[in-house]
């Protein structure tokens, strides 16, 4: 199958350092450093790339289940909310916050929220974020 690759370069100590992370593909480039991560400095984080992977992953998910159910969707639209939380002496992502919406003709509520949990499940990054509880709220407009 597919290999990706993104990349990431630190420079000096933790509280006042900084970094750059590159997607391998060149789509995206961003600054980040202690206050972008840890406070609500400019630039991005890991976690805020991780959100935006599981958003991208469950949506494509459950757009592929619902459609092998003969239910295609108009549009899956996902927000995920990725919490760092202070764990022991360091940190840890402590959960993530599915918030999906979509449009589906054709099909009822119960479905929906068959095909939702399954995506949540089985999206390749829900399933390399096992450690981490991963809630889903999901509405069938």
């Amino acid at each position: 199958m597919t290999m990706r690759q993104s990349d990431a370069e630190w420079r000096g100590d933790l509280k006042s350092g900084s970094g750059t992370m590159r997607l391998g593909s060149g789509a995206f480039e961003g600054a980040y450093s202690f206050p972008s991560r840890f406070e609500n400095g400019q630039g991005t984080n890991p976690e805020e790339l991780i959100a935006a992977a599981h958003a991208g992953c469950f949506s494509m998910a459950l757009s592929a289940a619902l459609s092998q159910a003969g239910h295609p969707p108009t549009r899956v639209h996902t927000t995920a909310k990725v919490h760092l939380e202070k764990a022991g002496a360091g940190f840890a992502i402590g959960r993530i916050e599915l918030d999906c919406e979509a449009e589906i003709p054709g099909i009822d509520d119960a479905a929906f929220q068959e095909q939702a949990a399954g995506a949540k499940a089985n999206c390749p990054v829900s399933k390399a974020l096992t450690g981490t509880q991963i809630s889903l709220t999901a509405r069938l407009l």
